[in-house]
């Protein structure tokens, strides 16, 4: 017999992440309709309805979850069948900028459909295992009612009405990682022009990154406190990055990711705070360059 909890559950969008989402609902029981432009990469999910447009979809469940590209394609697939969402719930599981949430939010209640906005923490391998997160906010009631639902993609995690804020630390969390890897990938550019295979350099980077990476805490105890002269912090001075811009252009390699931070650790060093501790550099980012 078919679990009542699970309610029947529509997904528009079936890229790499819109299948992963709809196999971890299948297999957790939930009855599924799915639609895609291309209809071929809905017919070969096994367990699934095939709808033959977003309007059919719509329709056949009250909770409609959207993976698509961006935004405007969210608009493009919806704003022609948007009277058929009322009284419908919408998961919004497409990367959008906060302001873009916010939108949707306002969008959707307008046209009387409750709205959750997602930022998936996870690649569409990771979704339904333990290494797979989900970010929400906006609708505390359809969060609450969807629980089953949206524990079977990862951990799902709520921060608050305000639908941007999933976006905002989905977004600030990707800033990290996309930066960190970029600084990889500079240093594997520079032992790899010594002839280091960076695979060799990865075992190395992943010991002393994860050896360093408790220092973010600390870091974060600084920023809040505000104080940036606190004693035992390395200091701007010594956080200078010369020496490694030099080695990169001996080594023949382009020193733009490094540059990016000398220009914030020069920022505050002309700014009369040179030997405040490096976490002080958040002070270049929080504010334009003009207003430093």
């Amino acid at each position: 017999m078919d679990d009542p909890r699970l309610t029947p559950v529509s997904f528009l969008g079936v890229g790499e992440m819109g299948a992963a989402l709809i196999r971890a609902a299948t297999a957790a029981g939930f009855p599924v309709t799915a639609w895609n432009r291309d209809r071929s990469k809905a017919d070969v999910l096994s367990g699934v309805s095939v709808a033959g447009s977003p309007a059919d979809a719509i329709a056949a469940a009250p909770t409609v979850v959207v993976c698509l590209f961006d935004i405007a394609s969210v608009h493009e697939v919806l704003d022609p069948v948007v009277h058929g969402l009322a009284g419908h719930r919408l998961i919004n599981l497409t990367t959008t900028s906060p302001d873009g949430a916010r939108e949707l939010a306002a969008w959707a209640a307008a046209a009387g459909a409750e709205y959750l906005d997602g930022g998936i923490m996870a690649t569409p391998p990771m979704i339904g295992t333990p290494n797979s997160s989900v970010l929400y906010s906006g609708s505390r009631h359809l969060f609450d009612d969807s629980r089953e639902l949206l524990e079977t993609w990862g951990a799902a995690e709520y921060f608050g009405h305000d639908a941007g804020m999933a976006s905002m630390y989905d977004l600030a969390l990707l800033s990290g990682m996309y930066v960190m890897f970029a600084g990889f990938f500079h240093g594997a550019a520079m032992v790899g022009a010594a002839g280091v295979p960076a695979k060799e350099f990865a075992t190395r980077a992943v010991a002393w990154l994860q050896a360093v990476l408790p220092a973010l805490t600390e870091y974060a105890e600084v920023i809040d406190g505000g104080d940036y002269s606190l004693p035992g912090q390395q200091s701007l001075y010594f956080s200078d990055l010369t020496d490694i811009l030099d080695a990169s252009r001996q080594q023949g390699i382009s020193t733009e990711v490094v540059d990016v931070v000398q220009r914030l650790i020069h920022r505050q060093i002309d700014a009369g705070h040179g030997r405040d501790g490096f976490a002080r550099v958040i002070e270049s980012i929080k504010h334009s360059e003009a207003a430093a």
